[in-house]
């Protein structure tokens, strides 16, 4: 499966997968501004079939033992899969408007961003609260059609607050 990676070879990794109808180039604003942050990107370019053990593939291919999950609408639907069903190497999850998918899914035991830039996802962000056994935020931004690419700053900020453990 096609992935990007990029910055620092020994930065924690990030993770990112996109929505459905995102392009390749979605997280490259994000990606950009994470490499500032001394973080290294794995960008996955497409959710068609992307199941969890594919990501675990990617993973272990690039010998990555831990991750920070990002996911962006469909891609976040998966990052909350991989976060509630590999405990040890998901250390964090921003999901960008998408909530947690209730009973069928197990709770997350991790740090939990939830950042909402469509307004319609703010309820299902508010209830994934009780999903979440760990420290549990979310963040609402404008209304906007795509958060990596019209709030990059924003959506990387999140994602660095996430891999810091302080």
């Amino acid at each position: 499966m096609p992935v990007r990676v990029g910055g620092p070879a020994k930065g924690d990794a990030v993770l990112l997968i996109p929505g459905a109808d995102d392009s390749p180039d979605v997280w490259d604003a994000v990606a950009e501004r994470l490499h500032n942050s001394e973080l290294r990107t794995v960008s996955i370019d497409s959710v068609a079939g992307l199941t969890d053990a594919d990501v675990l593939a990617v993973l272990d291919e690039l010998s990555i033992p831990w991750v920070n999950l990002v996911g962006n609408r469909e891609g976040a639907d998966i990052a909350w899969s991989l976060a509630a069903r590999t405990f040890g190497r998901v250390v964090s999850l921003v999901a960008i408007d998408s909530g947690h998918p209730g009973a069928e899914c197990p709770p997350v035991e991790v740090r939990t961003t939830v950042v909402v830039a469509d307004p319609a996802m703010q309820a299902a962000a508010n209830a994934s609260s009780r999903w979440v056994y760990g420290d549990f935020r979310i963040v609402t931004l404008d209304s906007c059609a795509s958060a990596p690419l019209d709030a990059a700053p924003s959506v990387a900020t999140e994602i660095v607050m996430r891999t810091s453990a302080w």
